[in-house]
């Protein structure tokens, strides 16, 4: 389901006229010839009924029997024809439209379909009312009323879809979406949990729940960063389009998504605007993010948070084994990591920088960065 980062140019491009294969294909083969069937009967019928009220006006001319039967047939015939034609256009028109609704379909979630299904019940609803008034014109009235309900139903549905996560907050259902199977939020990924790489096993072992969303504008951030002069800022980039690159291989609910704010310039806002439009959640290992984030109401989840609920828990007077790598900041500290990367001080250990040492926990401090345990040395 995941989409490539580029095209092979060896790999000619799709011819737009191909339709989809399977029974969507088949079904679309069906339905072009039967619109063009339909439009032409239903322009007989009007050329029929044009033909037979100009007959029986008084201003039509007596024609005779033979007149009547030419006159009605001609009146049909072109009926047919006309109505032949625009089944033609109308067809190659809902061809499109119905790529369009597998494209619009693919990047949906399951909240929008359900809104915009109400948001066609009531344009539906919208075009009936229209439609009492319409219908009383003469000839052409009951004609009209078709493309009214087509239009209605198709804009209210747009404009239900597009707003679909107001209108769920409006009505009180937001959090109720939120829990339904099939209606998770998606997650959108940022470049600091993607560089990170602890996000791509989380994904393939199944904790992440929802359709995983990789923006376009934090794609082409990661190869800015590819591209860079800086070696560290170049390794940071590539690293992060090959974890891309494996979390579409190694998860089937990974897509690219193509929306892009151009009004808006900072990656970190176009994230936060895309989350609030889409109802999703913020998978990031930037604490500013996550604050940002959570001012104009879109939740994020932190790697961090995650990495730090499921380590050990460490209690003071607990005595644990230690290699001391390096000094400290403050005098006469050492500092060693447990295998989890927890980051451990240690009292008086500068002088026994490379032994590994006994120590007994004093003090355990939770920050934002993650958890440092605090020890000394035990004689």
């Amino acid at each position: 389901m995941g989409l490539r980062l580029s095209t092979s140019p060896s790999s000619p491009p799709p011819s737009s006229d191909a339709g989809p294969a399977g029974p969507a294909g088949k079904t679309r083969g069906v339905l072009a010839p039967a619109v063009r069937l339909l439009l032409a009967l239903l322009g007989a019928l009007a050329g029929y009924q044009i033909a037979e009220s100009l007959r029986t006006s008084s201003y039509a001319p007596d024609l005779g029997q033979l007149g009547r039967i030419v006159w009605l047939l001609a009146f049909t015939a072109a009926g047919f024809a006309l109505g032949y034609a625009f089944g033609v256009l109308l067809s190659r028109a809902l061809k499109r439209g119905l790529d369009s609704v597998d494209e619009v379909m693919v990047r949906a979630t399951g909240a929008e379909v359900v809104v915009a299904m109400g948001g066609v019940v009531v344009g539906l609803v919208i075009a009936t009312l229209i439609s009492i008034a319409l219908v009383r014109i003469p000839l052409v009235g009951v004609y009209i009323t078709v493309p009214i309900y087509l239009l209605s139903g198709y804009f209210t549905a747009y404009l239900a879809a597009k707003k679909h996560v107001e209108i769920l907050r409006l009505l009180g259902l937001r959090g109720a979406f939120d829990v339904l199977p099939g209606l998770t939020p998606s997650k959108l990924l940022d470049s600091s949990a993607i560089i990170d790489g602890r996000v791509l096993d989380i994904a393939l072992t199944g904790f992440i729940e929802g359709e995983i969303l990789v923006p376009r504008f934090v794609v082409e951030e990661l190869q800015h960063l590819a591209d860079s002069a800086d070696a560290e800022k170049r390794v940071r980039g590539r690293r992060g389009l090959d974890f891309v690159r494996r979390l579409q291989s190694g998860s089937g609910a990974v897509r690219i998504d193509d929306k892009d704010y151009a009004d808006i310039e900072a990656v970190d806002s176009k994230l936060v605007r895309l989350g609030r439009d889409l109802g999703a959640q913020i998978v990031t290992t930037d604490y500013t993010l996550e604050k940002v984030a959570e001012i104009q109401g879109v939740k994020v989840l932190n790697v961090n948070d995650l990495a730090n609920s499921v380590k050990p828990a460490v209690l003071p007077g607990e005595v644990i084994e230690v290699k001391i790598l390096r000094e400290g900041r403050e005098q006469d500290q050492g500092v060693g990591y447990l295998d989890d990367g927890t980051m451990i001080v240690v009292e008086s250990g500068a002088a026994l920088v490379g032994s590994r040492v006994k120590a007994e926990v004093t003090s355990v401090l939770q920050g934002p960065s993650g958890k440092m345990i605090f020890t000394r040395v035990l004689a």
